[in-house]
């Protein structure tokens, strides 16, 4: 029942999704009560010392107080670290398990199941949202655990030693665990959700004058995107000042109970001393229990804070975890054809929202050992086929196949093996050339990488380079020039034992020249029997292809 109700919040899903840690997480609890308890016990038995210690009595007498306030001393520190140790694992843990969690989800969406999300929304996702929600366990979950189980142990201690206090130690305790985190929740639930919105924006905006900074200050908006991130920070400041003070005051009011807890169970005891019901040794003893006992009620303040920061995290990443995924295997996968070309049989495919068809019962076939080459101007449906081709995005009509059989029956990552693509904008990663060529093949050994760059034209390029194929190409491929980046690109692909080649835009800003010496380079690969296709808007060299095909109203069709 329990486990039904927590399905139907996205934070009750986040904590089903790592319950596997629930050990970790009730010795973490075990702990922190204990060390609560014997922080507790710490001051009950100095108070109880320091009062009998006044009445100078034989020292003898004082033994097992002072042995107790050594134990309680001792088992503190050591409790305190046994829990900060446990409870960290714990979130550490969580963390691997949710950002694993949150990554697998991510794959099978990209790129159609993130169409229009900005990259540093994500990445805030990715981030910082999924940091929050490590402290699901630490801050928010355990603190009511530990302040309930502590909070029944010190009143039922108080009420053994006078069953008054006891009765006043509940009514504090009672109220300082209800009335300052209900504060602190009530201005978390306005704030923090706005928080998250607001760190969100400000990351986008951050993002976007990074990558496009040069072109901003070309444009001279240099001070229209600074007032731009100050409004934003603003923003967000202000609302995290409006937390800080909320969480002030909440701490501040937790104190004031702590001392009036002390305050009102001493009051309360008084009577019983002077009617002699009440030993006045235990006096300091009970007002210092009631002061120890809020050691558990404290940190509620900031659970409650934490529960609606957690909330809004998990809500977030729900809204990217579960989109519907744009391609799914189907139930029973087929194994990879052994050979035959890949064929469009009748494909029509439109974009939700979109104005016609980009694909119209359009066919076409690519055979082992062809280089074909599709042009086309901008926006008229390029680029799609290629994700089509890889399954990044199902068709609506119509059929794919390879080697005869419709790609939907296949294993997608075993289809990405056969048949590769090499995006317009390959991403250079900052490491060195080698391994950002290895990411077509991991397992592929130094001779092979070598190869695979010479196959590309950059053989002449890397051995004027000191450091060869280790040296770094910088963030985002800085440190190359356009036509570097695209062999790089194209070296990756022909590290690959896949059977067709797909490049879209591969000679995009180069000189007529080099745009004709990679063409060359990217055909070459149809004598080893692989099936190339080549995307772009003009073809410098077109002795380099069997054939030359033009996308237009949706069909292809053979250029003149």
């Amino acid at each position: 029942m329990i486990g039904a109700r927590l399905e139907r919040t996205p934070l009750g899903r986040a904590a089903l999704a790592t319950r596997n840690r629930w050990r970790l997480f009730a010795l973490s609890v075990l702990l922190g009560a204990a060390t609560v308890l014997a922080a507790v016990g710490l001051l009950t038995a100095s108070g109880y010392l320091i009062s009998r210690a006044a009445q100078r009595p034989e020292i003898l007498s004082l033994t097992v107080a002072i042995v107790g306030v050594r134990f309680f001393g001792i088992s503190r520190a050591l409790l305190r670290y046994g829990e900060r140790l446990s409870s960290h694992d714990l979130a550490f843990r969580t963390l691997t398990d949710l950002r694993g969690r949150f990554f697998q989800r991510l794959i099978p969406l990209v790129p159609a199941g993130v169409d229009g999300s900005r990259r540093a929304d994500l990445m805030s996702r990715f981030v910082g949202d999924v940091d929050r929600l490590q402290d699901l366990y630490l801050r928010a979950l355990s603190p009511p655990l530990v302040a309930m189980f502590c909070s029944a142990i010190c009143v039922a201690l108080a009420s053994i030693i006078l069953p008054v206090a006891g009765l006043v130690l509940a009514l504090m305790l009672l109220l300082g665990g209800v009335v300052a985190p209900a504060l602190t929740r009530w201005s978390a639930r306005t704030a923090g959700r706005r928080q998250a919105k607001a760190r969100g924006q400000l990351a986008g905006d951050l993002h976007e004058i990074a990558v496009g900074g040069a072109e901003i200050a070309v444009a001279g908006r240099e001070e229209d995107w600074l007032d731009r991130t100050r409004t934003d920070d603003r923003q967000l400041v202000a609302l995290q000042r409006r937390d800080a003070m909320s969480g002030g005051l909440a701490e501040g009011l937790g104190t004031m109970l702590a001392v009036g807890a002390a305050v009102a169970v001493t009051a309360a005891s008084i009577p019983a001393v002077s009617s002699g019901e009440l030993n006045g040794v235990m006096l300091a003893a009970l007002a210092l229990l009631a002061m120890g006992s809020f050691e558990a009620i404290t940190p509620l303040s900031q659970a409650a804070a934490v529960i609606d920061a957690t909330d809004e995290a998990a809500e977030r990443i729900e809204e990217v975890t579960e989109r519907p995924v744009p391609v799914a295997d189907a139930g029973k996968v087929r194994p990879i054809p052994a050979g035959g070309p890949i064929r469009l049989e009748g494909v029509d495919f439109s974009y939700p929202g979109g104005d016609g068809k980009v694909l119209d019962r359009a066919n076409l076939e690519i055979r082992p050992g062809e280089a074909v080459a599709l042009m086309g101007p901008s926006g008229i449906g390029k680029s799609t086929l290629a994700e089509l081709l890889v399954r990044f995005r199902d068709v609506d009509e119509g059929r794919i196949t390879l080697g005869g059989t419709d790609i939907r029956e296949l294993d997608q990552d075993q289809l990405r093996e056969a048949v590769r693509l090499a995006p317009q904008d390959a991403y250079l990663f900052n490491t060195t050339i080698a391994e950002n060529v290895k990411l077509g093949r991991p397992e592929a050994d130094r001779e092979r990488l070598v190869e695979a760059l010479a196959e590309a034209g950059l053989e002449d390029w890397i051995n004027s380079l000191p450091d060869g194929i280790d040296s770094l190409v910088g963030e985002d491929g800085s440190r190359v020039s356009g036509g570097q980046r695209q062999r790089i690109a194209a070296a990756r692909v022909f590290l690959s034992r896949a059977r067709f080649l797909i490049f879209d835009e591969p000679t995009a800003h180069l000189d007529p020249e080099s745009a004709a010496s990679l063409e060359r380079c990217l055909t070459g690969r149809r004598d080893q029997g692989c099936g190339i296709l080549v995307i772009t808007h003009t073809i410098s060299d077109p002795e380099a292809f069997d054939r030359i095909l033009e996308l237009r109203d949706g069909t292809f069709r053979e250029a003149h």
